[in-house]
């Protein structure tokens, strides 16, 4: 194994890793005010859950940036 294939791997998990963090400081602002608005009006839980989803799709992005990033040096 090379330097560069150890960096691409580094590089990946950092991307994971930073998305993943990115993705629950994100979560925590919407999960506070999903659970306000639900004890206000049980209707908003659908729209609720719709944006409890969204903060997620940020580390699928990074999932595929790692995988792009480790499967592109072979």
């Amino acid at each position: 194994m090379d330097i560069g294939t150890g960096l691409a791997a580094i590089g990946a998990g950092i991307a994971v890793g930073v998305t993943g963090l990115g993705a629950g400081l994100g979560e925590k602002d919407v999960g506070a005010a999903a659970v306000g608005a639900i004890t206000e009006d049980m209707s908003l839980f659908g729209k609720s859950m719709v944006l409890m989803v969204l903060p997620e799709t940020i580390v699928i992005f990074g999932l595929v940036v790692a995988i792009l990033a480790l499967f592109t040096l072979q």
